[in-house]
């Protein structure tokens, strides 16, 4: 198989795009993401890169290359894992409190009146 490898839009630094394209794959931290990022350089799955052409960007997968690597991978692994922080879901009400309901024999009691108001669902961040 022939695989044409892309050209790099300016601005763009093409080992943290690497990292980042191999953290996305299978969402795993190091040294699981090391395993990735060579089986991807290996086939040229990265913009058609083998590991020759992904050392020239300054990505390397040698033993003194590790401490370097380990570094970006673990940047770029809390960036995205900071991009994916959980949310809290806020259930209430649509209207605010609940009125007097009176005597049981009056109207129906107030745990049946809250079950047929409709719910809104709002997503906040986790922690606000």
């Amino acid at each position: 198989m022939i695989v044409a490898i892309e050209p790099v839009p300016e601005g763009v630094d093409l080992a943290l795009e690497f990292v980042r394209f191999c953290y996305r794959r299978r969402r795993v931290g190091w040294p699981e993401l090391y395993d990735e990022m060579c089986a991807v350089a290996a086939r040229g799955l990265f913009r058609g890169l083998g590991v020759d052409d992904l050392a020239d960007h300054g990505i390397g997968f040698g033993l003194s290359d590790m401490p370097v690597l380990a570094a970006m991978a673990s940047g770029i692994v809390a960036e995205e894992q900071a991009l994916r922080r959980p949310v809290t879901v806020v259930i209430t009400p649509i209207e605010p409190g609940i009125e007097d309901v009176g005597t049981a024999d009056e109207q129906r009691s107030v745990k049946d009146q809250v079950r047929e108001r409709p719910l809104r669902l709002a997503a906040v961040p986790a922690g606000a």
